[in-house]
């Protein structure tokens, strides 16, 4: 899913990180995406070609608009 998208936000509290998945960052993107289990901080959304990791009020709010 990650690879696909065109853009990535992760949010983790009052932070959120940008990332363009092709950009060679692979490592330090699975670094901030995977929680302790391994799999997918939640939520995890799709919308478009753009993915959403973990949770940031004001991240979600943006797709209200």
């Amino acid at each position: 899913m990650i690879a696909t998208a065109e853009k990535l936000s992760v949010g983790r509290g009052k932070k959120v990180q940008d990332f363009v998945p092709d950009d060679g960052q692979k490592d330090e993107i699975l670094k901030v995406c995977l929680g302790r289990t391994g799999n997918l901080r939640a939520p995890t959304a799709r919308v478009g070609k753009r993915v959403y990791v973990g949770f940031n009020e004001e991240m979600y709010r943006e797709l209200t608009k």
